[in-house]
């Protein structure tokens, strides 16, 4: 079910700040090298299926690109390294300990909806953006 000619962001479709990622990334990606499936959507019930560690890892960002899944801190970094120009300045975070980038990340993950706040059901894309989501 992988395609590995795109480059895949799987994202928790009802997360506003999941939501606000992905609409920063969109504009951003002058390339328009991302395609967005929320993880609530088949598709992306489909990838975590057919890979037995990502099934642990349902509110985490997970990016495919060129057949490689990256999760977590990694698949944000990774976002923003792939993304080029100033991103490739913060995405040198890959750098810092990766124990402490996942703790991080898992902090923000965990309390996302206290914080940010959900949406009681995922959130269509705007009409311009919809080639770019996959069912």
């Amino acid at each position: 079910m992988i395609n590995e000619s795109r480059t895949v962001i799987l994202f928790d479709g009802v997360c506003h700040l999941c939501n606000n990622w992905v609409r920063f990334i969109i504009r951003r990606d002058k390339k328009q090298q991302f395609y967005f499936a929320p993880l609530q959507s088949e598709y992306a019930q489909g990838i975590l299926a057919e890979r037995e560690n990502l099934q642990t890892l349902p509110d985490s960002v997970i990016l495919i690109h060129l057949g490689v899944v990256y999760t977590e801190s990694d698949a944000a970094l990774k976002i923003l390294k792939l993304l080029g120009g100033f991103w490739t300045i913060p995405a040198l975070a890959i750098f810092v300990p990766k124990f402490f980038r996942q703790w991080v990340y898992r902090l923000i993950s965990r309390n996302r909806y206290r914080w940010f706040g959900k949406y009681d059901s995922c959130q269509m894309p705007q009409p311009e953006w919809k080639s770019r989501f996959l069912n």
